[in-house]
């Protein structure tokens, strides 16, 4: 069996009172109180998931739609980011790096969340097979990412024809170009939404 990718936004300074090795569980507990277990009911906004007292709610899970939960259809579409970018003009391809590094594509792997931690915000994992974290992004970097995603949103276009030339029908890559660009539209949602807030992003597997 794959990885799921269950992706939260939360206020940094609140997570960041909760001692590091206890905020991947703060998270949870936040939007999965145990005590109320499966009588626990969540307010559906858009693919935003929210604790019952939504006012107070310093953290919210998000539900793709796209993607049934697996981790693996953003993987494909990170690597398929690493296929095209070559063939993408400069000023649009860094963009998208800026908006896809760290969310589903690494320009430096050695920077893994699954291997650091997200530079020690997070627990790194002592098994790199089992990581207790896919991504972390900080508030000043998802808004960098909603920044970068208003500059090429109106432009994925563009990636038609890189797409077909180095994805189109490879297995472990998306399946279709539309499939690519409704993932992408659905992170640049994210990443919008948080950086309204001045909120970061974690992934968790």
């Amino acid at each position: 069996m794959g990885l799921d990718l269950t992706l939260f936004m939360a206020d940094w300074e609140q997570l960041s009172t909760t001692a590091v090795e206890h905020r991947i569980q703060a998270l949870h507990d936040t939007t999965w109180p145990r005590e109320l277990d499966d009588e626990y009911q969540r307010y559906a906004a858009g693919g935003w998931l929210w604790p019952v007292d939504r006012e107070a709610a310093w953290c919210a899970e998000y539900d793709f739609f796209t993607t049934t939960g697996a981790y693996r259809p953003h993987a494909r579409a990170g690597d398929a980011w690493a296929d095209m970018r070559v063939l993408v003009a400069a000023s649009f391809r860094d963009g998208m790096d800026t908006f896809l590094d760290g969310l589903i594509w690494d320009a430096d792997p050695a920077d893994d969340p699954a291997l650091t931690g997200g530079g020690g915000f997070l627990p790194p994992a002592a098994d790199g097979r089992r990581p207790h974290v896919l991504l972390v992004c900080t508030p000043a970097g998802v808004t960098a990412k909603a920044r970068a995603w208003e500059r090429v949103k109106s432009h994925l276009a563009e990636l038609r024809g890189p797409f077909f030339a180095e994805c189109e029908g490879w297995a472990g890559r998306p399946d279709t170009f539309e499939d690519f660009t409704a993932l992408l539209h659905e992170w640049g949602d994210v990443t919008t939404e948080a950086a309204r807030r001045n909120w970061g992003l974690v992934g968790l597997p």
